[in-house]
Parts: C-alpha cells; structure tokens; sequence
C-alpha cells in the first residue's frame, strides 16, 4: 500500500476501533485479526454498510447481506462470485439479493454467464425486461409464447369479475390456473421499480395536479412514462384479496374432495394443476396488520357487522391465518373495541383474549373427547410449540380414551381425534399462552 492508502485504512481501523473498543493496526497479524473480527460481527448483523475495495467481495460468506453496490469494473469469476455472496438465500426473509450498479454490466455479465455456462445459460439465468413480463414473450429455449401481465389480468377481469360465483368444478380448476399464472408473474415484476412505481400510482388522485407533479418527481417519471402507465390495468388490492380467498378455499376443497370427506363423481383431473402456495406465502398478511386493520376500521365506521365483512375478506385471503377466522370474529364480537386507545392496545387484547379462549376449547376437547387430560395438554403444548400436530411417535395414542388398538372403532376415534387437534393447533399456533 502506498503511504496515503495505509493513512486511510489506518483512520477506518481506529473508527472500528473506538466503537467496538478493540486494538487493530494495519500492521502484520493485527490487520489479519481485524479482518476476521470484521468478517463476523457482519455475518451475525452488527454492522450494516461496509465499503469494500476487493476484500469482502469473493471468499466471505454472509447470507443476510442483501444489497451489492457495484462502482467497479467486475469481470468473469470476480463479477460471478461478487454478485452470488449477494444473491445467497436466507430462509423466508430473503430469496434473492439485490445488485446496484453504477456502471454498464450488462455485457460484462453475459460474458461471464457465458464463460462458465454456455451461450444459452443466459436465457435461463437472466431475468427479461419489465416491458417482456408486462406484454409477454417467446421463451428462446422452448420456443413457447408466454403471456404477459397484461393478459393475464384482462382474462382474469373477464371470467371471473366475480370469484364468489365460481361454483363449477371446471370453472375451480380453470380459475385456479389463470390466478397461479398471475401469481407468478406478478412475482416476478415485484422485482421491478418500474411495477412498484406502477402500484403507487393507484393510490395517488391523478385528478390532483400536485400530487401528480410530485409522484413524477419522487419517482423520476417522464410525462410521456406517466402516460403509459396510465393505460395499464391492475388488479385492485381488494380484487386481489377476493381471488386470494377464493384460491384458497378451492385448494382446502380440493384437499377434502381427496381425503374422501367430501366424495364427488368427478371427470375433472387436477393432477396438472400445482397450488402457488409458496407465493401466496411470501405475501402473506401478518396476524398484528389484521389487528390494527380492526382499529382503523373501528375508528372511522362503528358497525360491527362491516368491520367482519371485511376482517372475513382480509383473514381468507392469508394461508397461514385462516384457521383464526373465528377467533377474530368472536373477539370483535366480544369486545368493547371503542375501549381499546390505540393499536398496541388491540394486539394486546387479542392475546389475553385468544389465551383464554385457548385454555376453555382445550378443556372443551378433551373433556368432548374423553381424553388423557394430562397427556392431552402434553401433546397440545408440545404441537403449539412447533407449531403443528403429528401423528409420529407414542404421544397421540397416549392421549386416546382406554380401548384395545384391535377393537375396530380405535382407528376412527384417532383419526377423528387427530383432525380435532390439527384444527385446534392451526386456530391457536402463535397466541402464546400456556394450558
């Protein structure tokens, strides 16, 4: 290192230093040490922003980071491995990265692609153009005509303007696929400002001339953009939320229809059809949103029976709170809501309430049922803990009323009871609470 880059570093190292209260130097060992000491408190997410020369871009593995600002010119293995420590995933929170660049890429990429792949790895490894996803294309590989985000959501406005009248097995399987081919496209352009400045546009008043002026400004939008974005049709939030509802409630169909609950002649095969539960998971509606959506409500519209109509829209809509239907509902029902100050205040009702609610259902159950009390609340508790129930192991049948496994009605009665305690687990996993 030259003098002026030694006086540099040795600056940033005494920064480092006087915050973390360490004694690093830029001398031999000391420096080596320093980086180590660097390397982790990034992987364990005590430092945020980190401005790298060439150290820290390949060999340095921190699955959390999540945004690469680029102002270099990166080339073949450098550029590949620089831009996978940002593209590492990191479970549910994090499924890509995100790269910045300052400079023009865009061939040095390819290039790379190309190097390690061959000259059609860049068809499948890069992503196309906002304008392809939005209109549609032709896969290069397959040949295949894919339909666009436009399409798609004119279809789905002109069969299913009304998801609550999908009542025939055909339309169910046709509807479920069209939505599935929304959900995945619409995956996709999330990825693209152009989409989010898209979505924002529908909650400004285009009939305001400041407002609009100001979104054009904030979003660095041209007057002939703005234009064209005005021609394009989304879906609205609310529609969105219906077809989310109806999705699921066809895919819980479908699961009893197959169970034999529910048995059905049938001529319809659905074995072409895969439910996109993973996205619909990965915009999923917290339980604390729909709490403080009952607040919002409450303060500006005092009828109750609204407020459910509109909490029952929001609750089926999300995979994983659907099993608390109920629940909320009898919380709404139950409670002085014009009490509760703030939204703080509401989330903590709903727990105290939904512990209490817990502790009767399971006495209610187990005393329905004529089960083991002790091995019972066991079995509960550990289920509620992991956040399902299981049929693996002893503890179920620990819990079952005294009869012979040969007598034939043992079977039922555990299958009953288990279906029993998975709807139990569903409604109360997350509350907290102990039995």
């Amino acid at each position: 290192m030259d003098v002026t880059a030694k006086e540099f570093l040795t600056k940033a190292i005494n920064d480092y230093n006087a915050m973390f209260k360490t004694s690093y130097s830029v001398d031999g060992n000391e420096f080596q040490n320093y980086y180590r000491d660097l390397a982790k408190r990034v992987k364990n997410k005590e430092i945020d922003l980190i401005i790298v020369v060439g150290m820290f871009l390949t060999g340095f593995d921190a699955p959390t980071l999540n945004t690469l600002f680029v102002d270099k010119n990166l080339r073949y293995h450098g550029l590949i491995q620089a831009f996978s420590r940002t593209n590492r995933i990191y479970d549910a929170t994090k499924t890509f990265g995100n790269i910045v660049t300052f400079r023009d890429l865009e061939q040095a990429t390819i290039d790379a692609i190309t190097l390690f792949g061959d000259k059609n790895t860049k068809n499948v490894i890069l992503e196309k153009s906002y304008k392809e996803y939005l209109e549609g294309f032709t896969d290069i590989i397959t040949g295949e005509a894919r339909r666009g985000y436009i399409e798609v959501v004119k279809e789905l406005n002109e069969k299913f303007p009304n998801p609550d009248e999908i009542v025939k097995e055909k339309d169910k399987k046709e509807f479920v696929k069209l939505f599935g081919e929304y959900l995945r496209i619409e995956n996709i352009l999330q990825n693209y400002d152009e989409f989010n400045h898209l979505k924002t546009l529908q909650t400004i008043d285009i009939n305001n001339p400041e407002a609009v002026e100001e979104f054009k400004k904030t979003h660095f939008i041209s007057d002939e953009d703005f234009a064209t974005m005005q021609q394009i049709e989304l879906l609205k939030e609310r529609t969105v939320q219906d077809y989310r509802s109806t999705y699921n409630d066809i895919r819980d169909w479908l699961r009893r229809e197959k169970s034999g609950k529910e048995p059905e002649k049938s001529t319809i095969d659905w074995d072409d059809v895969v439910f996109e539960v993973d996205l619909l998971k990965s915009q999923e509606i917290n339980l604390d949103y729909i709490l403080e959506l009952i607040f919002e409500h409450n303060k500006k519209n005092k009828n109750k029976t609204d407020l459910i109509d509109e909490i029952r829209r929001v609750i089926r809509a999300s995979v994983g709170n659907r099993a608390k239907e109920s629940l909320v509902v009898d919380f709404i029902n139950e409670t002085d809501l014009d009490t509760l100050q703030d939204k703080a205040t509401v989330i903590d009702s709903f727990f105290v309430f939904a512990q209490n609610k817990q502790k009767e259902e399971a006495q209610e159950l187990i005393r329905e049922e004529n089960l083991n009390e002790e091995a019972a609340k066991r079995y509960i508790t550990a289920s509620l803990k992991r956040e399902y129930a299981s049929e693996n192991g002893t503890e179920l049948n620990a819990l079952l009323p005294k009869m012979s496994p040969l007598n034939p009605q043992y079977l039922t009665k555990k299958q009953s009871v288990f279906q029993k305690l998975v709807s139990f687990v569903e409604k109360y996993k997350g509350v907290g609470g102990q039995l």
